[in-house]
């Protein structure tokens, strides 16, 4: 073991961003005298995430370069009955790749929230609140235990939920952070019942440990069924990890949750907890590889959402919804590279999506400013000229999200593709379609976004709204009407964004002969090789990142999203008639409302699941509270005594003779008992 990894070093990485938001969240705000001011909260969350930054830049330089790894116990907190619950890390390449991409976007995202949210009244609360995220999301992914990794599942979902609904007084957000909480309580109860299989059949919370048992129980049934116990816990983990990384149907909190501030958009949907789900199943790669048949219904999974997810963000009109869709979309084709035993792909695709989504927000969110706080797309154009810096970024991310040879995001789409035709899962068919329509689907919508945003006729002066501000009682910081000019953001907006930028063109290329093709994940990923031949044909078909960026414009996902491009270009910009009369016929028809209710499953949410609990919280109240409860047992059970009380009471009459009567009949009822009896 490495002496560079010490204890301690591993433990200021999350606990350097914990330490900025206590000061920030206590001292910064009215709750401790706002001691600090806001200059004080946002130097002090920043420079935590600075140095947690630099700490998992040292620590990934001594997994990759030195062969340095840490699996050790810092603290245990209890035993029961043989089980220990304790907090560890383990650190290898997986944990060091997440470390450096969860406090780089985080970096990045503290940076430019100090622009964003400069007049906010809300600044102080939201840095200690997107620096407690920080450190929830490491401690996720550098935990070597189940128990840990649980805390920071549910940690990421709690601040979540306080950053969603970070403007507490506007319904919508409530709703929206509230709907988050409850459908990832959903998944979060499947989890909960993996984790406790495990635990109850291995004896242990310890990932290595976990692992090394797992031959032992791989053709163990669960009891009472037929069914085996490796499929049920592989299943029901991945449950929590549909809730987490918002697969169909546990969706439908994600795009809700752009009623936070742009930045804990970027931040959600980026690089921390809506790729939980994606960790979680690549760190516990050596369980699912057991069951094709949890695979499969991971590819099938994630082959719907990647498909009809994406369909969605054609209609939208918000910005960051456009955007938030696309999320849902590329976690469905993370997930399908899951499926098909591709984890190594998948985590790939992980990282440069995170690079390139959190450019894209960030992106949404300085056109937002530039704008002065409108969403609607309908209401800008020709945002290129005011914002060049924004255009130049948010197109080389669009560019990247599409899978443009050459940029990062074709690395990690085109592996994901390649792999997918290489399985002979079941469900590899359907998923097959799945992943080459969503190529053209997500340029049709991404390319929608960006020349209606920035290309065309400027309409920012037409807005019949004036404002559709995120920032909650600040209509107007800038002190702009609706229909001033736009403007680019200030430096301290705009270098999160060039910064964002060149990892999201570069990153692939460096990194797919190592992380895909080579050993990067050695002994940390596993892959029954027999069975699963995905990873086998991929390597095979890959020759280096050249070859394959040029053999990706022959290949159909390059014409495919060329194809969305150009179709996008001639109904936004040559002929806008076209996706109107196509509306117009997709309302006669009935496909737009199916669309716009996206395809019901917030009304089956609403209306069977939360009115059916109602009703049946209403019934179970009605008739088993207060009829039986209190009316049958409580009350019913006084008022039988009374009644028996009062013809007990008519008994005792005070009459000596009538006690005399009572007994001699009782003696003569004793007295033809016994005899009765002795005949």
């Amino acid at each position: 073991m490495s002496q560079t990894l010490s204890a301690s070093m591993l433990l200021a990485v999350p606990l350097a961003p914990l330490a900025g938001s206590a000061l920030a969240g206590i001292w910064g705000t009215a709750f401790g005298g706002n001691k600090i001011g806001r200059t004080g909260s946002s130097s002090l969350t920043i420079l935590g995430v600075l140095v947690a930054f630099i700490l998992s830049a040292l620590v990934f330089q001594s997994v990759v370069f030195d062969g340095a790894k840490f699996n050790e116990t810092i603290y245990t907190w209890m035993v029961v009955g043989g089980l220990k619950m304790e907090v560890g890390f383990l650190i290898d390449s997986l944990t060091a790749m997440m470390m450096c991409v969860v406090t780089f976007v985080s970096l990045m995202v503290h940076i430019y929230t100090m622009g964003y949210m400069a007049e906010d009244d809300g600044y102080d609360r939201f840095f200690s609140y997107i620096s407690l995220f920080t450190f929830s999301m490491l401690m996720l992914v550098m935990s070597n235990n189940m128990l840990q990794l649980f805390f920071g599942w549910e940690a990421v979902g709690l601040v979540s939920y306080l950053l969603i609904g970070f403007y507490f007084k506007k319904e919508s957000a409530i709703f929206a952070n509230l709907k988050a909480f409850l459908v990832n309580r959903v998944g979060d109860f499947g989890f909960i019942l993996g984790i406790g299989l495990i635990a109850a059949y291995t004896g242990t919370l310890n990932y290595s440990e976990i692992f090394a048992k797992l031959p032992e129980i791989q053709n163990t049934q669960l009891p009472g069924t037929g069914w085996m116990l490796v499929t049920v816990t592989a299943i029901c983990l991945f449950v929590g990890a549909m809730g987490k990384s918002a697969q169909f149907p546990l969706h439908a909190w994600l795009p809700d949750s752009m009623e936070g501030p742009t930045p804990i958009s970027a931040l959600i949907h980026a690089a921390t907890m809506v790729t939980a789900g994606i960790f979680m199943v690549s760190r516990m790669s050596p369980l699912y590889e057991l069951s094709d048949v949890a695979l499969n219904f991971i590819l099938v999974i994630g082959s719907i959402t990647a498909l009809f997810m994406g369909i969605l963000g054609i209609i939208q009109n918000d910005i960051k919804r456009v955007i938030a869709y696309s999320t849902l979309s590329q976690l469905g084709y993370m997930t399908v590279a899951l499926g098909v035993s591709a984890y190594s792909v998948s985590v790939f695709h992980l990282m440069t999506h995170a690079f390139f989504k959190a450019l894209l927000f960030l992106g949404a969110g300085s056109v937002i400013m530039g704008m002065h706080h409108n969403q609607d797309i309908r209401w800008m154009g020709g945002v290129r000229k005011y914002m060049p810096i924004t255009w130049i970024t948010f197109l080389l991310g669009n560019l990247a999200l599409i899978g443009t040879p050459f940029f990062s995001g074709f690395y990690s789409k085109d592996a994901i593709i390649e792999a997918v035709h290489a399985s002979h899962l079941p469900g590899a068919g359907f998923a097959s379609f799945a992943v080459l329509a969503g190529v053209f689907i997500t340029a049709f919508y991404s390319f929608r976004l960006y020349f209606i945003v920035f290309h065309g006729k400027e309409r920012y002066d037409q807005n019949p709204d004036a404002h559709h501000d995120d920032h909650h009682g600040h209509d107007d910081h800038h002190g702009h009407g609706h229909d001033a000019k736009p403007h680019e953001s200030p430096a301290v907006v705009t270098v999160p964004l060039i910064l964002l930028a060149i990892p999201s063109v570069v990153i692939g290329a460096m990194a797919l002969d190592t992380m895909v093709l080579g050993g990067f994940f050695k002994d940390v990923i596993f892959v029954d090789g027999a069975k699963h031949h995905a990873m086998a044909e991929l390597a095979e078909e890959i020759h280096g990142w050249v070859p394959m960026a040029l053999h990706g414009f022959t290949a159909a996902p390059f014409w495919l999203a060329l194809a969305g491009v150009l179709v996008s270009y001639v109904f936004y910009m040559v002929k806008p008639g076209i996706p109107a009369a196509i509306m117009a016929f997709s309302k006669k028809i009935g496909l737009y409302q199916v669309l716009e209710g996206k395809y019901g499953v917030d009304w089956v949410y609403e209306n069977i699941f939360a009115r059916g609990g109602r009703a049946f919280g209403t019934l179970f109240w009605k008739v088993g509270d207060q009829a039986i409860i209190d009316g049958a047992i409580v009350n019913g059970s006084w008022k039988l005594m009374a009644k028996f009380g009062q013809w007990v009471r008519g008994l005792q009459s005070g009459y000596l003779y009538h006690y005399a009567l009572v007994m001699i009949l009782g003696i003569f009822a004793l007295m033809t008992y016994f005899v009765w009896l002795n005949k």
